[in-house]
């Protein structure tokens, strides 16, 4: 995730406090963003594309 263009969104463009900003889920943010895609379930698939896409690791 970007993390500095989510804080530049969320602070500046929507006028959070940073304990606000942080306070949130990512699917808060980007449903708060307008995001088509925050408002849909975490399936089955989504979850096994995410975890390909951002593995745990180790150290």
């Amino acid at each position: 995730m970007d993390w500095p263009a989510l804080m530049r969104a969320g602070m500046r463009g929507l006028g959070m406090t940073p304990r606000d900003f942080w306070a949130l889920t990512p699917a808060e943010l980007m449903l708060m963003l307008g995001s088509e895609d925050a408002a849909k379930p975490l399936g089955r698939s989504r979850l096994e594309e995410l975890a390909r896409k951002f593995p745990d690791t180790a150290g």
